[in-house]
């Protein structure tokens, strides 16, 4: 059997057109890529057009980018579970345009961050909204893939413990539009230990045993500058933070990773190249370059 390869790459610029994300993704080497399809910072954006998809769906063909290597998030602005009614209207809408822009594309998912309960409601009923949310997606737009990103739990975003992912991936109707994606910073910081190969093994077989692998579509490779159980979401580059390589080491010889996007979102993106070559000996068996961090 043919194993899968490891897709490794970066959340790189779309500036000047979403068309322009493969072909800065194929400058740092990369085999998978992430990218916002429209500014995240705002709530509107000029349609996509007819012009700018062929473009962007060419360069993908041309460049072997294919959709399962492609991860693209939408706008921070977004939260899946207001508890105000109006607000939550908005996000919803603002989600199936998200929705529709992928679908345009060629795209197979949209990666989001699950929302927050604001202190005004309470936390389950958030994630029921959620899981409303994503029901209502589903409905406008076919095929896209909602993937759930885990988070640090900063402020009051939900999606830091394995239960809540596991809580919405559970009242969703429609249960093969729903999947996982899973974020070294964020899961170091929300209390997951990673910092050596037994932490690995120990935090991915609760991840396992309470949401499965079966539903993970991708992954975010970043270090952590602040310390376990911080909840507070602040990417480092690779080895150079207080979780260490030795995540990443792991995660690029566990086959269970293979075939999904592997997206850096390390601060310093003149390393993104180097850190991805990196975890590309990582998979080839080597350890750590001298001086790569502790």
């Amino acid at each position: 059997m043919t194993l899968r390869p490891y897709y490794v790459g970066a959340h790189v610029s779309a500036s000047g057109g979403v068309d322009q994300a493969p072909l800065n993704a194929g400058r740092i080497g990369a085999n998978a890529f992430a990218l916002f399809t429209r500014n995240q910072r705002r709530w509107e954006a000029p349609p996509l057009s007819a012009r700018t998809i062929a473009a962007f769906r060419e360069n993908c063909e041309r460049l072997g980018f294919g959709p399962q290597q492609i991860l693209p998030h939408d706008s921070y602005l977004i939260n899946l579970g207001h508890p105000d009614t109006e607000a939550l209207a908005r996000s919803r809408g603002a989600f199936v345009e998200e929705m529709r822009r992928c679908h345009q594309l060629g795209l197979r998912y949209l990666n989001f961050h699950p929302g927050s309960h604001l202190k005004q409601i309470d936390p389950d009923d958030c994630l029921t909204r959620i899981a409303e949310s994503l029901d209502l997606a589903h409905e406008a737009v076919p095929e896209v893939i909602a993937v759930i990103e885990c988070t640090a739990g900063q402020g009051t975003n939900l999606g830091y413990r394995f239960e809540h992912l596991a809580a919405i991936l559970e009242r969703v109707r429609d249960r093969s539009r729903v999947a996982v994606c899973l974020d070294t910073c964020h899961l170091f910081a929300a209390g997951y230990d990673l910092r050596n190969a037994e932490a690995c093994a120990a935090t991915f077989a609760e991840f396992d045993r309470i949401v499965g692998f079966g539903h993970l579509r991708g992954m975010h490779l970043n270090d952590s500058k602040t310390g376990l159980g911080s909840r507070v979401d602040r990417h480092q580059s690779l080895g150079q933070g207080e979780i260490g390589l030795a995540v990443f080491e792991y995660i690029m010889q566990d086959g269970r990773f293979r075939g999904i996007p592997l997206v850096l979102e390390t601060i310093d993106s003149s390393l993104w190249a180097e850190e991805i070559q990196l975890l590309r000996r990582f998979a080839a068996g080597a350890t750590a370059i001298p001086g790569a961090g502790h």
